[in-house]
């Protein structure tokens, strides 16, 4: 039994090992800065001063158009296996393929419908 987990075990405690050995050289031969306090007065990396960053909120429409694009793209992936293979997989994988498009089609023209595309 401990066998067939000796790999992982020696594969788990060399990379943990490598890992503290560089965590040491870096901190033993990089570069060394004082700490310096950062003021709360500059702006961000986005550019946005921090006094608005803290309030500042996304509107849903970009989440529900993120959201949208990722499901819509998830879906053309799934796709590629069946289009690389079709003629493995046969008429079956072409008929299926066809009502997923269909499906897809009637998912993303009821999106469109209800509005969940317009930038506000």
């Amino acid at each position: 039994m401990l066998r067939s987990y000796l790999p992982a075990i020696v594969f788990l405690a060399l990379g943990g090992g490598i890992g503290v050995v560089f965590a040491f050289l870096n901190r033993l031969l990089g570069p060394s800065r004082k700490k310096v306090r950062k003021n709360t007065d500059d702006p961000y990396e986005c550019g946005l001063p921090s006094e608005i960053q803290q309030g500042f909120r996304f509107g849903i429409s970009f989440y529900l158009i993120a959201m949208l694009f990722i499901l819509f793209d998830i879906e053309t992936i799934f796709l590629y296996p069946v289009a690389v293979q079709l003629r493995a997989f046969g008429t079956f994988a072409l008929i299926e393929v066809c009502v997923f498009i269909f499906l897809l089609s009637v998912a993303f023209v009821y999106v469109w419908r209800r509005g969940a595309l317009e930038w506000k």
